[in-house]
Parts: C-alpha cells; sequence; structure tokens
C-alpha cells in the first residue's frame, strides 16, 4: 500500500528552506539604500549592492568585506586597476560595475565644473581632482581647459607615466590648448606616494609651461599636485 502523499503546504514549507538566506537580506538592503538613502550604509553593504547585478546569485558580503580590507577601503577599490581587481577575485562583471560607479561619480562632479566659473568652485575642484587621481599607483599629468570665464571646457589626461615620474612636454601641452580654443588652464598631477610636496622637476616644467603660454594669450591659474587627503597649490606656494 502506497504512503500517503504529504500535505502540498507541507512540500512548499520544505522547498522555501531550500532558499539562501541571502535573499532575503539582499532585498531588505535594497530597501534599506531606498527608504534611509546610501549615507546610511556601510562601505561594504554598499559594495555589496553593486555587485549583486554582478552576481545574481552568490553571497557577496563577504567578497565585499575581502576587497575593501585587500585594497584599503572604497576609494582605493574604486581605483584599482582591473588585472588587480581580477586577481582578487572579481569576474568581469564585477569589474565592469566597479568602474563604471566610479566613472558616474566623476562625471557628476564634472558636471558641476561645466556649469560656474571654476576659479569660484575651488573646493570642488580639489574634490574632482582627488577623486580622479588620488589613489592613483603612477603618477598621471591632467590638464583642465577652460574658456575666458573659467568654465571648465575639457579635462585631460596628456602623461602616464612611473611611481616618481611623469614625462611632461610643454609643446604639446601649450598646442593642446590652442587647439580647444582655451584661454586659461590647471595642471595637475599626482603622487602616488600620498607626499604632495613639489619636487624641482615640478616648479621647473610649470615655469616652463607659464613662459610658453602666456605670450599666446593662455593663462596657467596653478598647478596642483595631488597625495592621499592632502595637495599643493605651486601657486598658493609661490613657485609660479
Amino acid at each position: 500500500m502506497n504512503a500517503k502523499r504529504r500535505p502540498r503546504q507541507l512540500r512548499l514549507a520544505e522547498a522555501s528552506d531550500d532558499t539562501p538566506h541571502y535573499y532575503g537580506h539582499r532585498e531588505r538592503l535594497r530597501q534599506r539604500l531606498i527608504a534611509a538613502g546610501a549615507d546610511a550604509l556601510p562601505d561594504y553593504e554598499l559594495l555589496e549592492v553593486i555587485l549583486f547585478a554582478s552576481n545574481p546569485r552568490a553571497d557577496v558580503k563577504p567578497l565585499a568585506k575581502d576587497l575593501l580590507e585587500h585594497f584599503g577601503g572604497f576609494a582605493e577599490l574604486l581605483s584599482t586597476e582591473p588585472d588587480a581587481l581580477a586577481g582578487a577575485g572579481l569576474g568581469l562583471a564585477g569589474i565592469a560595475a566597479l568602474k563604471a560607479v566610479r566613472e558616474a561619480a566623476l562625471r557628476l562632479m564634472r558636471s558641476e565644473l561645466h556649469e560656474r566659473p571654476v576659479v569660484n568652485s575651488w573646493d570642488k575642484l580639489i574634490d574632482y581632482c582627488t577623486a580622479q587621481i588620488a589613489h592613483g599607483k603612477v603618477e598621471e599629468f591632467h590638464i583642465l581647459f577652460l574658456d575666458r570665464k573659467n568654465v571648465l571646457i575639457k579635462h585631460e589626461r596628456q602623461q602616464r607615466g612611473t611611481v616618481d615620474h611623469t614625462p611632461v612636454y610643454t609643446r604639446e601641452v601649450v598646442k593642446r590648448a590652442l587647439e580647444l580654443g582655451a584661454s586659461a588652464l590647471i595642471l595637475v598631477h599626482n603622487h602616488p606616494s600620498g607626499d604632495p610636496t613639489p619636487s624641482k622637476a615640478d616648479i621647473a616644467v610649470t615655469r616652463d609651461i607659464v613662459k610658453a603660454a602666456i605670450p599666446l594669450g593662455v593663462i596657467v591659474h596653478d598647478h596642483l599636485i595631488i597625495g592621499r587627503g592632502h595637495h599643493t597649490s605651486l601657486r598658493e606656494l609661490g613657485l609660479m
């Protein structure tokens, strides 16, 4: 004689026990973010939300915590090169998600610099430059090209160098300014060591660019050196 069939409700209850515990966690985390805002989430939970889409089935909390610990924080993680992220266990979808988030944040900050004179939004400029290059592993030389009203026309990375040197070519800087019709420039580069103290080479190349730009009607407002948590203005130091 066949055993009695178990009630359907019991079978459904048993099936629900197989549901991964983190499914409910994902839903609660999304609801908290929407209701209370992203500020209410610690770094690892915000990173979890970013990684949800890249791995819809796994529990990403351990990975989020490991990544933040390994790279030293959220800013460092977002600035890390794709190869290093892959080596730490992230797949293509996760790497793309992080890079998209970083670029979206930079574009939001950059849009504010397009709307008003940069020289009147200095704090926002410093925040933008810090987000852009403060955590880079090698030196990068960037230029912000401004119009006659000192509104940002374009931001470009001109050179990418080594851990302690970036080649800068004065002629190329001035040539690009003329191509874009820029009336003023702000030079920016990072020191991967974290110390924004200008070197003799930093001072020399700044003066060379200023000297070449003046006869062409292009003003160099400043040369900013970005460290980690600190920055230096060559103009404020009287080195221009």
